[in-house]
């Protein structure tokens, strides 16, 4: 079993930066993905950042040049750094990790979240 737990949210007004980290712990073998996906009021969780474990990222258009997702391996720790805030960013902010003994047995994972609100 992988444990996320997920820090770094907040209240911050439009134009604004946050930094989210994710820390993984528990029984980890290889994690081949992490991202970060979110859920604001009323609509489906989305996905907004990943990042595999060769370093490989992709984005959601609507983060793109704003958001940097970034990860340390060795500690197993995720990171997404949000800048130029937009009050569209404000939901509940979701860690990922694709985890297991081979890639074919991997399960996802998720941590609790952390609420980013974007409001002056």
């Amino acid at each position: 079993q992988v444990q996320l737990v997920e820090s770094g949210g907040g209240l911050v007004q439009p134009g604004g930066s946050l930094r989210l980290s994710c820390a993984a712990s528990g029984t980890i073998f290889s994690i081949y993905r992490m991202g970060w996906y979110r859920q604001a009021p009323g609509k489906q969780r989305e996905g907004v950042a990943n990042i595999t474990s060769a370093g490989s990222r992709s984005y959601a258009d609507s983060v793109k040049g704003r958001f940097t997702i970034s990860r340390d391996n060795a500690n197993n720790k995720l990171y997404l750094q949000m800048n130029s805030l937009q009050p569209g960013d404000t939901a509940v902010y979701y860690c990922n990790a694709y985890s297991g003994r081979t890639v074919f047995t991997a399960r996802n994972y998720w941590g609790q979240g952390t609420q980013v609100t974007v409001s002056s």
